[in-house]
């Protein structure tokens, strides 16, 4: 059987193709490779940010409990200064009241 004339540049244009594949086909491998080394990373970093927003919910949930317990806490000593302020008011009156009523409330009496 007889080979076209132009058999040898068909060839060598295929053999040219092919490598140029070849080398296209290497190329895309070593990007998924790549691709999929920064889509582990993104998982870590995403895992990070996840660990560090907890972290951050739970220091923010103490504070408010700490903040909780201290407006608590100053709550109950207002409680107590109303109480002493209006038991002190409470025997001011009594001495200022005794003496038009007629009552002595003086200590020696």
């Amino acid at each position: 059987m007889a080979q076209p004339p132009d058999m040898e540049p068909r060839i060598a244009a295929l053999e040219a193709r092919v490598n140029e594949l070849a080398a296209h086909t290497q190329a895309a491998r070593q990007e998924a490779t790549a691709a999929r080394h920064l889509a582990a990373a993104r998982d870590r970093d995403i895992a990070d940010l996840a660990g560090k927003a907890d972290a951050n919910r739970f220091a923010i949930n103490a504070l408010g409990e700490q903040t909780r317990e201290r407006f608590d806490r100053v709550d109950a000593r207002f409680d107590a200064l109303e109480r002493t302020v209006d038991e002190g008011f409470t025997q001011i009156r009594g001495r200022l009241d005794g003496p038009r009523s007629g009552w002595n409330t003086s200590p020696g009496c």
